[in-house]
């Protein structure tokens, strides 16, 4: 069954080994932060340097595998239609806004919507890694300076992930106007069983 995430919002699941997750972009152009943790030990967690270290790039897609904080294997991606992702931006905080947005108002953002929705698995703020940012298209010069453009994602693009253990997930629909084309928009997710 296909859920809906509301713009700007999160949610938080548990996905057992080998259950696959597929995360759609329904209507384009919308980034999704993903975070993942070891549901028997929390301390285990997603992580970006240990990923782009052992997959040895920094464009995360099909056939990759994201790596946790102890050198293993999370997730396995099995399918990518974007085959655009960001692995090196952390996700948006209420400081992005005020800090690069100069934006001193309340907004909301996926740090917030991530530890948020973790907070009943007993997980907290500080324990928010650097989230896979599926569909976000960051770009980097010759000289490493950094700029993040609108998703290259259409509508119904997806990604497939297969658990490499048993997981507790976070997704949010991203916050942050920049990283999604200045507009807000769902993202969809179904968790399919292993057969």
């Amino acid at each position: 069954m296909i859920k809906e995430i509301a713009a700007q919002t999160g949610v938080a699941f548990t996905l057992k080994k080998g259950e696959k997750l597929k995360v759609i972009d329904p209507q384009g152009k919308q980034v999704s932060d993903m975070v993942l943790f070891n549901k028997q030990d929390p301390r285990e967690k997603i992580s970006s340097g240990k990923t782009l270290d052992f997959e040895e790039c920094i464009l995360i897609t099909k056939g990759n595998y994201l790596w946790s904080n102890r050198s293993r294997k999370m997730m396995e991606i099995l399918e990518d239609t974007n085959g655009r992702n960001d692995f090196l931006l952390a996700p948006c905080s209420p400081e992005t806004f005020k800090i690069m947005y100069n934006n001193p108002e309340y907004h909301p953002s996926c740090f917030e919507n991530l530890y948020t929705n973790l907070e009943p698995y007993g997980i907290s703020a500080d324990d928010v890694p650097t989230a896979f940012n599926i569909f976000m298209n960051v770009q980097f010069d010759a000289k490493g300076k950094i700029s993040v453009l609108p998703p290259l994602s259409k509508p119904n693009d997806f990604v497939l992930f297969e658990a490499q253990m048993d997981l507790i997930v976070a997704l949010t629909a991203c916050s942050a106007e920049d990283s999604n084309g200045g507009s807000f928009k769902p993202i969809h997710y179904g968790i399919l069983k292993d057969n």
